[in-house]
């Protein structure tokens, strides 16, 4: 079984610049508010759904809030066969510091 890698976000940009699935755990209304362009936003009435139809393969990237409940999201998608996911260290608080241009409003894609 593989475990999730901890990334910066300079990492995280890079692999989405690569095709990464960017999945956003912070609550609905702040992800609406802003998030990561191209992101989507998973809780609990999501999550299935989105395993259901996922590559399980793809790169996929954790983020929430400041980098500590997305470890915990990314150790589950690892436990439901998700083989290469990421948690991004210092969450979207430092992602939106350190690149403003790449977030979006709105509710997910």
């Amino acid at each position: 079984m593989s475990e999730f890698k901890r990334i910066p976000p300079e990492q995280a940009q890079t692999l989405r610049e690569h095709g990464a699935v960017v999945v956003d755990v912070r609550d609905p209304a702040t992800f609406a508010a802003l998030h990561i362009s191209g992101s989507k936003h998973l809780d609990n009435h999501s999550l299935h759904a989105f395993i259901q139809g996922a590559d399980l393969d793809a790169p996929t990237v954790v983020v929430c809030y400041h980098g500590n409940s997305s470890q915990g999201a990314a150790a589950y998608l690892v436990s439901q066969g998700f083989s290469d996911v990421y948690s991004m260290d210092g969450g979207f608080e430092l992602w939106r510091t350190t690149y403003p241009s790449e977030t979006a409003q709105g509710t997910s894609e």
